[in-house]
């Protein structure tokens, strides 16, 4: 096929590593093979709008600040199903057909498409109704999207989790206090694993690892034990009471019944307080995780994904997903890498080495 022109969109929650990825993509679609490239506003939400809310990039995204800048210059949006689009009077409509539409306005040949599991299915079938050329990025600070071994936006979040059990350590020493961190994970505890071990916690809580307050109670006995006067757990925001019931807030703004999980470290460390008499204080990071400057890491494979899906677009090939696999970029089906989410294995390489540092896991 003849491409000329192809576009860009970001979609689902925000996370470092986006503008890398858009850089990359401009950088060797319109240096390397003269094509032009239409950044998409908001989403599918761009495609939506009338006129179609898009901009065609130019050198300006070249620049190096792009690989510093935290979020995405497009804009992005993780609500409104086009396939079920919530309308003022609560229904829900199928506005597929105007997306589509959309994106016949904007003369595009191809469609790379950055985003987590829930957006490239969304995008897929998009693509498969309207004879879109879809190529897809996976992004998410969760890192819950299958087969490819890391996402756009992981190594960032890490981080700062990290560096936040790094802060809260030596204030929990100078109080004798327990220090329950509460970081992101909708369904899976790959940031609380990795921050965890990185930033020496004494106790891990993961959704995939179910925990008992009494085999918690015996890792701060037994640190008291052994002379220490403070602890720090971190626990992923998608863990369960010890009762398997799911804890989740309503966010101004979100519309009716829209949910998202948030408050299990305030009952954990109330539940602590409770049983041990431990003084206890509760972070919460939330969307901290999501921004500010990219890990050297994101950035890196933000510009090898971005490279690759512009080849996979040269090449011809379509509905495939770039990935990370063995110190390569590789790419498969979409739909095998949506097929399942990516949990942490509890038998898992990770796992084993908390285990092995004496971390509990609660269980």
């Amino acid at each position: 096929m003849s491409v000329k022109r192809i576009g860009i969109l970001t979609s689902g929650g925000d996370c470092a590593g986006l503008n890398a990825v858009i850089r990359a993509v401009y950088a060797h679609a319109r240096g390397h093979f003269g094509w032009d490239v239409v950044g998409i506003h908001n989403g599918t939400a761009g495609l939506l709008a009338r006129p179609v809310e898009a901009t065609e990039l130019d050198d300006r995204v070249l620049g190096s600040d792009m690989l510093r800048q935290g979020g995405t210059i497009l804009g992005t949006t993780n609500k409104g199903d086009p396939f079920a689009f919530p309308m003022e009077d609560g229904n829900k409509v199928d506005r597929s057909a105007e997306v589509i539409a959309g994106y016949r306005d904007l003369h595009l040949d191809a469609l790379i498409g950055i985003g987590g599991d829930g957006s490239m299915a969304i995008l897929r079938r998009l693509a498969a109704l309207g004879g879109i050329n879809l190529v897809t990025v996976p992004k998410t600070i969760d890192n819950d999207v299958g087969v490819t071994e890391e996402s756009i936006g992981f190594e960032t979040a890490v981080q700062t989790a990290t560096e936040a059990l790094d802060h809260l350590q030596p204030t929990a020493a100078s109080h004798s206090r327990v220090m329950v961190l509460e970081v992101m994970g909708r369904d899976a505890g790959h940031i609380a694993l990795s921050a965890g071990i990185a930033g020496g916690a004494d106790v891990i809580l993961i959704p995939e690892i179910p925990y008992r307050f009494a085999a918690i109670e015996e890792k701060l006995k037994a640190l008291r034990q052994r002379g220490r006067n403070f602890a720090l757990i971190i626990v992923a925001e998608a863990v369960k009471t010890e009762d398997g019931q799911s804890i989740t807030a309503v966010h101004s703004g979100g519309g009716k019944g829209a949910r998202t999980y948030g408050g299990i470290g305030h009952y954990i460390g109330e539940e602590i307080a409770r049983r041990s008499g431990a003084e206890t204080r509760v972070t919460v990071l939330g969307h901290v995780q999501r921004g500010g400057t990219p890990e050297p890491k994101d950035r890196l494979l933000g510009s090898a994904f971005g490279v690759h899906a512009v080849d996979l677009i040269a090449a011809g090939k379509f509905d495939r997903m770039v990935a990370w696999r063995e110190r390569e970029v590789i790419d498969v089906p979409i739909e095998a890498a949506i097929a399942h989410y990516q949990a942490v294995d509890p038998a898992g390489a990770l796992v084993k080495t908390a285990r092995g540092l004496g971390i509990s896991f609660g269980d």
